[in-house]
C-alpha cells in the first residue's frame, strides 16, 4: 500500500511530515510513504496579518484539496492551524504526543520579556500573544511577524525587532533549542489550543488509512486538545481570534484553562475549570460557557467591528 503525505513546503511542516511517515514505517512494513509538498495561501500572503487574510484556514486548505482529488491520502497539521470545525467528509485520524507547549521568548540582546526597556519592539504573529504581552508590558510595542520559523529568526538577527515570540515547540523540533533565551510559563502566556500537537488528516471513508494511522495517537494529548479546541469551536470556531486554551491531566480528570483577550491587552476574560478524562469536548463547553459570563462575548463583538 502507497500513502502520500501532504505538506506545507517549510522547513518545520517537512520535520512533522517526516516524522509522521517514520512513525508510519515503523509500525507498518507493508507501506510505501511518499511526501507531498505543497504552497498554500497561507504561506504566499506574507505581508499580511493572518486575522485580515482569513485565518489560520489558509494553511490548511490547500492540504485539504489534495485530499480530496486523491492526490494524497494523509495531511499532517499542527493542531493551532486547524480550524475548530473540520469540512464535510474530512475526518482527524490522530492527534500525536505534545512536545513543549509554551511560548519561547528569543532575543540576541535581552534574556526575559521583564526586561525589554520600553519601547522595544516585539514580533509575534499571534494576536493571543500580543494581547498576553501587551497586558503585562504596556509600554512595548508589538509588531506582526510573519513567514516561516527561518524567516522570523532572520528578521530578529537583522535588527527589525529587539525580540520575538515564538512556539518553543518548532525551534526544539528543528534543532534551534539554543535560540530560546528563557520560556514563557503557562501563567504568562496562555497558548493556543493545540499548540505543539500534530494532527493527521484524511477523509472520512478512508477506513484502511483511519485503521493505519489510529496507532499514532496519543491519549492525554488528545483529550487534552479536544477540551482546548471546544473553547474555540463554542465561541465560533474563529482560528483569527485572541483566544487561549490549554489542557493538561490531574489525575484522572483534566484540568482547562482559557482566556479570550482584546488586541490591545486591555480586557482579558480567564476562565478554568476541571472535568472527566473521557468528556472533553463537555469540559471544553463548560469553560466556554464560564468565559462568556466573564465578558467574552462583549469582548468577540467588539473584535468583530
Amino acid at each position: 500500500m502507497r500513502l502520500r503525505i501532504a505538506t506545507r513546503r517549510s522547513r518545520l511542516a517537512l520535520w512533522q511530515a517526516e516524522h509522521v511517515m517514520a512513525r508510519i514505517q515503523a509500525l507498518e512494513s507493508g507501506v510505501t510513504v511518499e511526501l507531498l509538498p505543497l504552497s498554500t495561501r497561507g504561506d504566499e500572503l506574507q505581508e499580511v496579518t493572518l486575522a485580515r487574510a482569513g485565518g489560520k484556514g489558509l494553511f490548511i486548505q490547500e492540504l485539504e484539496k489534495a485530499l480530496a482529488d486523491g492526490r494524497a491520502e494523509l495531511a499532517v497539521h499542527s493542531m493551532k492551524d486547524m480550524p475548530a470545525e473540520l469540512p464535510h467528509g474530512f475526518a482527524l485520524a490522530a492527534i500525536t504526543e505534545r512536545e513543549d507547549p509554551r511560548d519561547a521568548f528569543v532575543s540576541g540582546k535581552w534574556p526575559r520579556l521583564a526586561e525589554l526597556p520600553a519601547g522595544s519592539v516585539v514580533g509575534t504573529s499571534s494576536l493571543r500573544r500580543q494581547a498576553q504581552i501587551l497586558e503585562r508590558f504596556p509600554a512595548l510595542e508589538v509588531r506582526p511577524l510573519r513567514g516561516n520559523l527561518d524567516t522570523r529568526l532572520a528578521k530578529l538577527d537583522r535588527g527589525d525587532y529587539a525580540a520575538i515570540v515564538l512556539a518553543s515547540a518548532g525551534l526544539k523540533r528543528l534543532g534551534l533549542a539554543s535560540r530560546i533565551r528563557s520560556v514563557l510559563s503557562i501563567e504568562e502566556s496562555l497558548p493556543a489550543a493545540g499548540q505543539a500537537a500534530l494532527g493527521i488528516e484524511c477523509l472520512a471513508v478512508r477506513g484502511d488509512v483511519l485503521a493505519i494511522v489510529a496507532p499514532l495517537a496519543d491519549p492525554v494529548a488528545s483529550a487534552c486538545v479536544r477540551a482546548e479546541r471546544a473553547v474555540n469551536q463554542a465561541l465560533g470556531g474563529d482560528c483569527t481570534i485572541p483566544l487561549g486554551a490549554y489542557a493538561e491531566q490531574s489525575g484522572e480528570r483534566l484540568r482547562l484553562r482559557a482566556l479570550v483577550a482584546s488586541g490591545d491587552g486591555r480586557r482579558i476574560a480567564r476562565a478554568e475549570a476541571s472535568g472527566a478524562f473521557p468528556e472533553p469536548e463537555l469540559l471544553g463547553q463548560r469553560v466556554a460557557e464560564e468565559l462568556r459570563r466573564r465578558g467574552a462575548a462583549e469582548i468577540l463583538a467588539t473584535l468583530a467591528r
